[in-house]
Order: structure tokens, then sequence, then C-alpha cells
């Protein structure tokens, strides 16, 4: 199995999308996270399904887990509301790495091993081109078990 054969087409924003519309994205079809692509349609990063509900915490509960009990249901219910008028950007991590990218032609194993050094849920596939990567697809972890099992016939 090469990476080209595995790519599948995949959600993906852009740094300038609204993160509640990312966030309700990820939610309502069970993403592990997404693909942001940037102006001009290239990987630029992976935002994780954590990092989006890191943003939900105020930073005194992340510091101090001993202050979650003491917000109220009432609040609590209201995290989401700390994504309003945020960019998909303003949620990535500072100096957030870029995508992890997997050529073509790499093997099922190359993809494995780049997703388990990098702790990635998902890899972007793409041609190199000149203007930059030419995205061909994703490959998520929870996809390549499927087919790494399949392919040894458990």
């Amino acid at each position: 199995m090469r990476a080209r054969d595995l790519a599948v087409d995949y959600q993906s924003v852009s740094v300038d999308s609204d993160a509640l519309a990312a966030a309700r994205l990820m939610a309502e079809h069970k993403l592990p996270g997404l693909l942001v692509l940037d102006e001009h349609g290239r990987p630029k990063a992976i935002l994780p399904a954590s990092q989006m509900v890191k943003v939900l915490v105020p930073e005194y509960v992340i510091e101090d887990p001993a202050l979650a009990p003491v917000v109220d249901e009432k609040h609590a219910d209201q995290l989401c509301r700390a994504l309003a008028g945020r960019s998909v950007g303003d949620c990535l991590p500072g100096g957030a790495p870029p995508p992890p990218i997997a050529a073509p032609d790499d093997t099922a194993l190359e993809v494995a091993a780049l997703m388990a050094r990098v702790r990635s849920p998902l890899i972007a596939v793409a041609e190199q081109a000149e203007g930059g990567p030419h995205l061909l697809g994703v490959i998520t972890a929870a996809h390549l078990l499927h087919e790494l099992l399949d392919a040894s016939g458990g």
C-alpha cells in the first residue's frame, strides 16, 4: 500500500476560517483533527480536536485543575463561547509545526512511522509541485489501522 492509495478526501479549513464553525465540523463528523490550509490552499498545520478543547478551558483552570469543580455548570456549559469571533489560526498553538506530509509513494510503514514520530491523528499526502505541495488527501490513524488490519487478515 502506498500513501496515494490510502489518502482520502478530508475536511479542511483555512487559518482564517471561523473557529466555532471548525469546532462544529469536528464535532458533527467526529474528526480527530482538521487539516489547516494556508491562503494558497497548501497544508499549513494540523489542528487536533484536543487543542480545540484546550482553547475552551480557561487558562486559570489549566494552571490549577483544582479550580474546575468551582465553576458552576451554567458557566461550564458556555465554554464554547470562547471561540466566538476567533479564527482557526487563533486556536493553533504558538509556533505550531507544519503538518506531517507523506509523499505519494511512501509505504504504509513509512506513513505509520511518521504518524508515530510526530504523534499526529492525521497525515497529509501531497506531491511536490512548483509553488509548494499539492494536496492529494489525508490519512487518519483510524483509516491506517483499518487498512493495516485488513491487509494482515485481522
